[in-house]
């Protein structure tokens, strides 16, 4: 594993007295009154009965929390997100301290310095299911392989958009000598433009664990001589002028301090006008700059602007060639969430080119 850059991995709890345990004797009840005042909670006996208390969770807030707007589903999730975060499991020699629980590679390659220490459940449940995408792969309908995502790296859930740059890809006429992709997450839109013909690709993230994670996936592969990657914020070190510059910035304004994930799906106020001031620098005169984008904060009313009108209105920058639409997929009838907005939600892909 690569070690020039620090890693990001959940922080173990450090405690010096006894913690509240809650296994199958333990009232559920007085356990989520302990979790509302701030308490920890340790799993013990079966790693099933941390499932059993999430979902007492789920019910105990579902009662108190209303859960039909795209707002109140936030204000739930936050909620949850507080409560769930308390309940602990032991980690000892790099193995769960409970009984029935999944194995996870994670454990060790994460945490070489020691393989006893406490994380969240919830920790635990993402390591877990990160293992299983990471050691089976992902399948992209836009890409010919499967992709591996590491540990605590963004990867699309939803397909739409990418689509929507595939196509634009067997139409872009364009040199493909280079292109920048800002943001590169697990590496699908950059994987989408070798596939299309373009000769070299230079990748940027700020998540440490998506460059750690490509560069282990592409080792010394004709990939790796293809794709060329730097930890760094928007353009990092890559200043060179190129045919071909895409962004999929996040789709939601934050409204709370964010961690490296967070940043794959919220952004600040500042990251769109400040990617915009810096690609003016690197697209060449008769290059091409592509954004993909949502309109899911405004049509749930989270906010009125769409960052990149406003730069096409007041920048000075960039002018519109294109703006593609396509409609979202509905969302999966066994979803638990209420998304009636999908039915308005539409994925968007905007060409500019320099004034």
């Amino acid at each position: 594993m690569n070690t020039d850059i620090a890693i990001n991995k959940p922080e173990p709890f450090d405690f010096k007295q006894p913690l509240r345990v809650f296994n199958d004797s333990i009232d559920i009840k007085l356990t989520i009154k302990a979790l509302e005042v701030g308490k920890e909670v340790l799993i013990t006996k079966f790693y099933s009965n941390g499932l059993v208390l999430l979902k007492a969770i789920e019910v105990h807030l579902k009662k108190k929390l209303p859960s039909t707007s795209f707002n109140e589903q936030r204000a739930y999730r936050l909620e949850y997100h507080k409560l769930s975060n308390l309940i602990l499991l032991e980690i000892i020699d790099y193995k769960l301290a409970v009984k029935k629980a999944p194995f996870i590679g994670w454990l060790k390659r994460l945490y070489p310095e020691s393989g006893n220490f406490i994380l969240s459940y919830t920790q635990i449940q993402g390591l877990n299911s990160s293992w299983q995408w990471y050691k089976n792969g992902i399948s992209i309908p836009v890409l010919r392989n499967r992709v591996h995502p590491f540990y605590g790296t963004y990867f699309p859930t939803r397909f739409d958009h990418l689509i929507l740059f595939d196509n634009w890809l067997k139409r872009y006429e364009g040199l493909k000598k280079s292109a920048i992709d800002v943001g590169i997450g697990c590496g699908v839109l950059s994987f989408q433009m070798i596939k299309h013909g373009f000769q070299k690709v230079y990748g940027t993230d700020t998540n440490a664990n998506a460059i750690l994670g490509l560069r282990e996936f592409m080792k010394d592969t004709k990939l790796s001589r293809k794709l060329e990657l730097d930890f760094g914020h928007l353009f990092g070190k890559w200043d060179k002028q190129t045919e071909l510059i895409v962004f999929n910035p996040p789709w939601l304004p934050n409204s709370r301090e964010l961690n490296s994930l967070d940043k794959a799906i919220y952004y600040n106020e500042n990251l769109i006008p400040d990617f915009f001031a810096e690609a003016k620098k690197r697209l060449l005169p008769d290059g091409k700059l592509v954004l993909l984008f949502s309109n899911i904060a405004q049509i749930n009313n989270v906010t009125k602007a769409h960052p990149i009108e406003q730069e096409l209105a007041e920048g000075g920058r960039f002018q519109l060639e294109n703006c593609l639409k396509k409609q979202v997929k509905l969302a999966s009838v066994k979803t638990k969430r209420d998304q009636h907005w999908r039915t308005s939600e539409e994925v968007e892909l905007w060409v500019m080119v320099h004034k």
